[in-house]
């Protein structure tokens, strides 16, 4: 039997991969942000068509990302981790090489499962080590913002320095298959399984569901009202199906205890509102700080490359605030880490509306809302995983990913919306944005972050492990071969 401080080596040396391995897939997922207007003009498309670059992946990892975190519970996180690294490898190519923007937009909607990777490590790294499986996670998300400030940067270096589009693309797609290998050495295979089959028909209805009410909020401005209401209703009524279906199969894809009286619903929650601030203020800011003040009244007038150094600040500052959630949530608990988080970025956003100052200034809010948002993305997983049945930590993760991704997007659309309403005409008929519609946006931003404060202070204490239970039992930690 190995020694305790072998497994210890053993777990160490696996979070060490997957923090390797979380930093390339938060460099792919920023790699595309500078490259927009480049991948339009390559595939001839127009500056509203590549909207659908980010809502193609938006939408598929809403369908794919539960599917694939209880495929990981049934059969094994690791061997699910491989299979999706290969997909992702395989759409990252067709995404270099896609000779028109419609296979372009499916290899993109291919990496989604590039979204299941934390959740799927989520459950690795807690069944290898669960007295230490926050200072894990913490590290992996803060791999994953790093990687993701890195790739912002790279990517146009990259263009730059080739002159070849399809080359800067497959990029990571090279990285992507170098992991293969890598996850089949350096990670041990969870030993716990779930029971049961896996509930295809909840999975559709669930996925589709989720589908079809975000993409119609989505696109609340720019389909008609009619298809808009249509579609939204279609996925209420898939999600009510969901529920039904749930309640009577033995094995659901989601089991409904769990979320109601298991101690991760009001977790999720809080990772909803979380992130319906967090992804919902990311393009008015950056609006905001290139608006020109000569002629709106407001802004920084920054150019481009500034704005771009100011928002790698902020997720630099978030980095440094998931780098450092272990050890608050150490001193002071997890439920109040994730609120101190919730504070510092309600500070930040009435800071940005009463006293933006000079550009310097506004990027002292920027910093402080990006600590804020490292402490919550670092210190909240580890609520959900702590929660958890020892069996499902994967659907759990995978539920909290699918929460904070779905909110963004609606909270995008529904923000665009708000902005659009409180725009004023110019001279020249058009409609400009004024600075009460950005205001708007930040208020709603607080006022989300302090709810989500108060809400997790409500959550109640996990569990105490059982001796029995395998996940924490060192022996149940060897690996299955």
């Amino acid at each position: 039997m190995r020694t305790t401080a072998q497994k210890s080596t053993t777990a160490a040396g696996t979070v060490g991969f997957l923090v390797v391995m979380e930093l390339g897939s938060g460099i792919l997922q920023g790699w595309l942000n500078p490259l927009f207007s480049s991948i339009g003009e390559h595939h001839g498309v127009s500056a509203a068509s590549l909207n659908w670059i980010s809502a193609a992946y938006l939408l598929a990892t809403v369908l794919v990302v539960p599917l694939l975190s209880k495929l990981g519970d049934i059969h094994g996180h690791k061997r699910i981790l491989m299979v999706s690294t290969g997909i992702v490898a395989a759409a990252s190519v067709l995404v270099a090489f896609a000779p028109n923007y419609e296979l372009f937009l499916l290899g993109r909607a291919i990496q989604a499962p590039l979204a299941v990777f934390l959740p799927l490590e989520f459950a690795i790294v807690h069944q290898r080590d669960s007295e230490r499986s926050g200072r894990s996670i913490a590290r992996l998300v803060a791999a994953l913002t790093l990687g993701a400030t890195v790739g912002g940067l790279l990517a146009g270096f990259v263009l730059d320095a080739t002159g070849n589009l399809s080359m800067t693309l497959l990029v990571p797609a090279m990285f992507m298959a170098l992991c293969i290998p890598g996850i089949a050495l350096f990670v041990k295979e969870t030993p716990l399984r779930s029971k049961g089959r896996v509930d295809y028909l909840g999975a559709v209805l669930l996925g589709g569901g989720l589908v079809a009410l975000l993409g119609g909020a989505s696109n609340l401005t720019t389909w008609p009202p009619l298809a808009t209401a249509g579609t939204m209703l279609l996925g209420v009524a898939l999600l009510a199906a969901w529920v039904i279906s749930a309640r009577r199969i033995e094995h659901p894809l989601v089991n409904l205890n769990m979320l109601l009286r298991g101690g991760i619903g009001l977790p999720i929650v809080v990772a909803f509102l979380y992130g319906a601030q967090l992804f919902g203020a990311q393009a008015p800011i950056s609006v905001y700080l290139r608006s020109d003040p000569a002629t709106l009244g407001f802004g920084f007038g920054a150019a481009a490359s500034a704005t771009g150094t100011m928002l790698s600040v902020m997720a630099l500052a978030a980095f440094l605030g998931a780098s450092l959630a272990d050890r608050v949530s150490s001193a002071i608990g997890g439920p109040r880490s994730v609120a101190l988080g919730g504070g510092l970025s309600a500070i930040a956003y009435a800071g940005m509306i009463l006293a933006p100052g000079t550009l310097v200034t506004f990027t002292v809010w920027l910093v402080v809302a990006g600590l804020g948002a490292g402490l919550v993305s670092g210190a909240l997983p580890t609520l959900v995983v702590q929660r958890a049945a020892a069996d499902s930590v994967g659907i759990a993760s995978g539920l909290y990913n699918t929460a904070r991704t779905a909110a963004g997007g609606v909270a995008g659309a529904l923000f665009a919306l708000l902005m659009a309403a409180l725009t004023t005409p110019t001279a020249a008929g058009a409609r400009a944005a004024t600075e009460i519609s950005f205001h708007a946006v930040w208020w709603i931003c607080a006022g989300l972050c302090v709810l989500f404060a108060v809400a997790v202070l409500f959550i109640r204490p996990a569990k105490a492990a059982t001796p029995e239970a395998p996940a924490t039992s060192p022996d149940a930690l060897e690996p299955i071969n």
